[in-house]
């Protein structure tokens, strides 16, 4: 391969007016089981990680990373009665979904007990490992920007990392000299440094210094756990809303520190849904892409004009993005867990969502979004 520089003319340059979407697939409760046993079956590997990458037959056909859509990664981990993972860390963040068994999870030194249908969040280079202290089996469903990471050339990823008291040592530290540098700045506030932030013009226009630039504002990044039980309490309270609601029963698991962004990490949304008996949602699309676990009921969904049916237990790419879908249930409740990465479109000023196909798109986190009819049908049932 030549070392020489390449260009691409592309002067006068029409894009294509559709996209080349990935084609929704399901992977069904049976091949799930299927590999669970299998892996269950093996001998424990060195590090303990019982694992299989569920990926779309597409992936190494556009040169991504392995995963279920372009950007996001789903493994499939199991982990038998009294075995245990090894310590490790990496630069991709992670949602954790429990559906099968039980056990616990260490990160940062915070225990995780879990349970089915449990989720919680690991954060950036934090150090973990699984443990099933119960009699049965354990599964989870982990989703992470890793495929995404892999595409950047940019995933870093730790098999040994230091022990965890010299790692909390230099938590310590680090805290230690953010507070000092804090207070030095709030000391010389009234001081207008010629290296500091500042406007440039009256357009809004500033410039920064590379000392701010290498040393931004931390923000503590936690493990947070959303109980299942907790969840579905609140949650069941949405089916009040009736037939007559226009929009989607959920809850978003959110982490306080995605702030405007939505998420429950920096990259993902992880949501939890109840859809009543016999409730179709109204066609919609979105550039963030939406996989989704059923765990109760059964029901269809329709995209890009094409049917596909779902039970309990199915993992299913539903929606590839700005693909045109919806979903409707059976005559069951269905409880489902969505995983989209909207968080990250709407800090690159990507997320085009579009609610409703009668009304135009919009830019959500830049321009105004939408709105439902929750709130007139909460009054009218007081």
């Amino acid at each position: 391969m030549s070392d020489n520089p390449k260009f691409i003319d592309r002067s006068g340059y029409k894009y294509p007016e559709k996209l080349d979407l990935w084609e929704p697939i399901t992977i069904s409760k049976e091949e799930i089981d299927e590999e669970i046993a299998r892996l269950a079956e093996q001998p424990r590997p060195e590090n303990g990680r019982r694992q299989s990458l569920i990926v779309h037959p597409r992936w190494q056909e556009l040169g991504v990373g392995p995963g279920l859509n372009p950007g996001v990664r789903v493994t499939l981990e199991v982990l038998k009665p009294g075995e245990q993972t090894a310590p490790i860390r990496h630069n991709s963040t992670q949602v954790n979904f429990c559906i099968q068994g039980e056990g616990h999870s260490i990160i940062n030194g915070k225990k995780i007990a879990f349970n089915q249908y449990d989720v919680y969040n690991f954060p950036s280079m934090g150090t973990y490992w699984h443990v099933n202290d119960s009699k049965d089996l354990h599964v989870r469903l982990t989703y992470s920007n890793a495929a995404l990471l892999e595409k950047m050339n940019v995933h870093i990823v730790d098999e040994e990392p230091p022990p965890m008291m010299e790692l909390v040592a230099t938590a310590q530290k680090q805290a230690a000299e953010e507070k000092a540098r804090e207070e030095a700045n709030e000391a010389d506030a009234t001081t207008k440094s010629p290296y500091g932030t500042f406007q440039l013009n009256d357009d809004g226009a500033w410039l920064m210094p590379y000392e701010t630039l290498i040393n931004p504002a931390s923000v503590d990044s936690s493990a947070l756990h959303w109980p299942w039980q907790d969840v579905k309490a609140e949650l069941d309270k949405l089916t009040a809303l009736g037939k007559e609601y226009r929009g989607r029963r959920l809850y978003l698991l959110f982490n306080p520190m995605t702030t405007r962004f939505n998420g429950t990490t920096p990259n993902f949304f992880a949501t939890m849904t109840v859809r009543p008996p016999n409730i179709v949602d109204q066609p919609h699309r979105h550039v963030s892409s939406a996989m989704n676990y059923y765990f109760h009921g059964t029901g269809r969904s329709t995209v890009e004009g094409k049917v596909y049916e779902w039970k309990a237990g199915d993992l299913m790419l539903s929606a590839p993005g700005w693909g045109v879908h919806n979903h409707a249930s059976y005559d069951e409740s269905v409880y489902e867990l969505t995983i989209q990465d909207q968080p990250l479109n709407i800090f690159m000023e990507s997320l085009l969502w579009q609610e409703s196909l009668k009304q135009p798109w919009s830019v959500l986190g830049a321009n105004s979004g939408f709105e439902t009819n929750a709130a007139e049908l909460l009054k009218a049932g007081e």
